[in-house]
């Protein structure tokens, strides 16, 4: 089999790896290029309304935006991500950022829905750099450091996907919102520049296989591992209770009693940011053995977020708690899939993220479709019943697998 012809490559990537260490500094800076490569596929969510009325789109369809992002996202994670174990991780990762400049910029000046729609679809696809960064980031790390890290990078992402929702907010205020996408374009721009000086260009062992062959072993990892097929499907399931919440949330915002604007709706995405961060320790209980605990606690603080945020009609409070509870879950378990997915096969970590992230992106995709058209049939209230029931689907699924994987999390 083609994966089988790689083995002998295994403990060389292990032996360069027991050498490698990152900086701090690097490792932020990672994170921070990570958080605005995918940021660029969430800036619609608190846009939705400005959408619709700019390209005369329906409410009850306009999360097919979304959809169409997260879509081509997965189609860039199966045919872009595996390329970071056959190509030079650098030149991959600025190749990318560059296209996806020029895709923003075209977005930004878009006449039309159709053109809208394509230059989107180009950023989703493009924006799955994001990826490639953090498969880089755990090639450089040491065993030893690969969660914390992979956690410190992967806290950029999120972070990234929640400020978002802020960034579009207050710029869509201030100058509407295709000046959202021509100022990211120009941050792209800057953040391009800054890792052609700082990014090492590390030699590493490449992937013998061919191009095709190497997207067909994409399909043979998710025979032959047990464990990616279990991670993979909690984030399904996790992204997309999280896509429930964050597309919909704009929808009763903006709508009378609170009638919010774009810069206030985007700021319940700094709530999403604190969630976040205080994940942030999942990496390092993952590198300790705990990761399995980790997860079970995180899917029930999960399932209890959506009642806190079924009482929006009596506090906003309660909902930013539920928004931080849902945060936090969702990157605790995030988190601590990846840093036992890692673990796996390390001469294929590149294709092992890839075929992690097309799990999290038809969770995305189908979290946004189906929220919108919920919230116009059933309000609020049929949303949350429904971010529970997959939250509750998630951790029943979890209970059902715990002793087939708490094996491979202890390590």
């Amino acid at each position: 089999m083609d994966l089988t012809k790689e083995q002998d490559t295994k403990t060389e990537h292990l032996q360069l790896e027991s050498d490698s260490t990152m900086s701090q500094s690097m490792a932020l800076l990672l994170a921070i290029a990570c958080g605005m490569a995918v940021a660029n596929i969430y800036y619609a969510h608190p846009l939705l309304d400005a959408l619709s009325s700019d390209f005369s789109i329906n409410h009850s369809t306009i999360g097919i935006v979304i959809t169409i992002t997260q879509i081509c996202y997965a189609l860039g994670l199966l045919l872009l991500v595996p390329l970071g174990d056959f190509l030079n991780h650098r030149r991959l990762i600025f190749g990318q950022m560059l296209m996806i400049i020029i895709a923003l910029v075209i977005v930004g000046f878009a006449p039309s829905k159709v053109v809208f729609f394509i230059g989107i679809a180009t950023v989703g696809m493009l924006a799955t750099v994001t990826q490639t960064l953090v498969a880089y980031a755990s090639t450089l790390s040491s065993p030893a450091e690969r969660g914390r890290i992979v956690g410190l990078v992967t806290s950029g992402v999120v972070i990234g996907i929640l400020l978002a929702r802020t960034f579009s907010g207050i710029l869509t205020d201030l100058g509407g919102w295709r000046s959202v996408y021509l100022t990211s374009a120009a941050l792209m721009l800057i953040m391009v520049s800054l890792l052609y000086r700082k990014l090492p260009d590390v030699e590493f062992k490449r992937s013998s296989l061919s191009y095709p062959k190497l997207l067909r072993s994409v399909l043979l990892l998710f025979a032959q591992e047990r464990i990616l097929r279990i991670r993979g499907v909690l984030a399904l399931l996790i992204f997309t209770a999280f896509s429930i919440v964050w597309t919909s949330l704009v929808l009763p915002l903006s709508a009378p009693p609170y009638s919010l604007s774009h810069t206030a709706i985007g700021a319940f995405g700094l709530a999403g940011v604190a969630g976040a961060l205080a994940a942030a320790r999942a990496g390092r209980l993952a590198d300790r053995g705990l990761g399995q605990r980790t997860t079970g606690i995180a899917l029930i603080l999960l399932l209890a977020s959506w009642l806190v945020m079924s009482l929006i009609s009596y506090s906003l409070l309660a909902l930013v708690i539920g928004v931080i509870l849902l945060d936090l879950a969702v990157q605790a378990v995030h988190v601590t899939n990846q840093s036992i997915i890692f673990t796996v096969r390390p001469e294929a970590r590149s294709r092992l993220t890839a075929a992690y992230m097309i799990f999290y992106s038809i969770g995305s995709a189908t979290g946004s479709i189906a929220s919108t058209n919920i919230y116009e049939n059933f309000g609020w209230n049929g949303v949350c019943l429904l971010g529970a029931s997959v939250s509750a689907l998630a951790l029943l699924f979890w209970a059902i697998t715990l002793h087939l994987t708490e094996q491979i999390g202890k390590k």
